[in-house]
């Protein structure tokens, strides 16, 4: 064994604090030649650094914690506990259901009430219901997108073009985004299940040669995209469509007509949200989850009073804060110990977190400056919830190494290597 690295801690009165040593080895640790670096397991490299928490626990009790209580930014991780307050508020297989209707000039309305995963081909869908219901031309799309309020600032959401950054509306095609192909001046859907709407070709009329993604950032062109892309499944349906698309509220004396039901389920939304990190999806369900029933609008204010009053009554938590459900706030602020409150909680629905190696079920989070992990490692056959918290500047592999040392180490005290545990 390198001498750069010793076999065991330094001996300490149980009264004093055994943050020392973990600097010291923090030190070793960043200054050892590759041998010590080496034999320093993943779990002691990350309890080494003085901006991270580590929680496991085996049996319910813990079996290594270091600073389990400290309040940290938890980036996405924050998506399983917006992931536990959906599924225990409405069951893995709720279906969202959207409501159409017809005004008296025979414009068809959509009033949106926050289904995230209103995609082409689920348009598809609703366009063929419309055509079974006996509806054979209408005089144009109205979309009603007022359920979420329209001065929406969801605290860490920019507004860059990346599809994670795309709007939160209450109604909207393809999560708010286009995919478009642009050649020498020419545009085309980059999707065959997604019809090039004149909004679409517009904006990409103003992008340079290749495949493009577009958020649909300015106000009310979510909506309009929707009524756009309904009005061209309608056609594909058989429904003739004779006015342009409209953005507002249903009228009033507008009668039902229908009431589209998603062909997706809860888990079905879940799934892929967590394994994809949709930031759309999940402030989508956090904006839901205080939807009252009275048409809103519902504000970003109302969401954190409806997700701090579930989580006073899930978990009695203190010093704590959610500030939005996807975990892009730096505002956020939740420990080890909170996390793998959640992951007792959502042991039940572990399956849908996504596989992440040999025997791990977790969910990442990654913002500048932070890293950060939680889920199962399948230890002996029975799922171990750990949550890993790093606040600072490091190899974004080491979390994941963290976990694979969790899920095959005989015994886990020995993975911290002279660190506190």
């Amino acid at each position: 064994m390198s001498n750069c690295f010793p076999t065991r801690p330094p001996q300490e009165p149980p009264q004093r604090s055994l943050r020392p040593w973990s600097a010291a080895l923090a030190l070793l640790v960043l200054t050892c030649p590759g041998p010590a670096l080496a034999e320093a397991s993943a779990v002691a490299r990350a309890l080494a650094l003085p901006q991270a928490s580590l929680l496991v626990e085996e049996g319910g009790k813990p079996v290594i914690a270091r600073q389990a209580d400290r309040p940290m930014v938890p980036a996405s991780t924050m998506k399983v506990l917006t992931a536990l307050a959906v599924v225990q508020r409405w069951g893995l297989d709720h279906r969202f259901e959207t409501r159409l209707l017809r005004d008296g000039e025979g414009r068809l309305w959509v009033q949106g009430a926050g289904d995230p995963y209103l995609v082409s081909e689920e348009l598809d869908l609703m366009a063929r219901a419309v055509r079974s219901a006996g509806v054979t031309s209408v005089a144009g799309v109205g979309a009603d997108d007022s359920l979420f309020a329209s001065t929406l600032d969801i605290p860490g959401r920019s507004a860059s073009n990346n599809p994670y950054d795309a709007p939160v509306t209450a109604l909207a095609a393809n999560f708010n985004t286009l995919n478009l192909r642009v050649s020498g001046g020419s545009v085309a859907s980059a999707e065959p299940q997604t019809p090039l709407t004149p909004l679409a070709r517009r904006l990409g009329e103003s992008l340079g040669n290749g495949t493009q993604r577009v958020n649909l950032k300015d106000k009310g062109l979510g909506a309009r995209y929707f009524a756009e892309v309904l009005s061209a499944k309608l056609e594909a349906a058989g429904v003739k469509v004779t006015g342009e698309p409209r953005v507002g509220r249903v009228p009033a004396g507008a009668k039902p007509l229908l009431t589209h039901k998603s062909s997706r389920n809860l888990k079905a939304v879940l799934a892929p949200m967590l394994e994809y990190s949709n930031n759309f999806v999940a402030n989508g369900l956090f904006l839901k989850l205080a939807d009252r029933g009275d048409g809103g609008p519902v504000t970003i204010g109302q969401a954190q009073q409806a997700m701090a009053k579930w989580i006073d009554q899930a978990f009695r938590w203190r010093d704590y804060r959610v500030e939005d459900g996807a975990g892009l706030s730096r505002g956020n602020r939740l420990s080890a110990r909170q996390l793998v409150d959640v992951l007792e909680a959502f042991a039940p629905y572990r399956n849908l977190l996504p596989r992440q190696g040999d025997g791990i079920l977790a969910k990442t989070g990654t913002l500048t400056g932070v890293s950060t992990y939680a889920g199962y490692v399948n230890r002996d056959g029975r799922w171990t919830p750990f949550s890993l918290l790093i606040n600072q500047p490091v190899d974004g592999g080491l979390r994941k190494q963290v976990a694979a040392d969790l899920a095959r180490a005989p015994d886990l005290r020995a993975l911290c290597s002279g660190a506190s545990c």
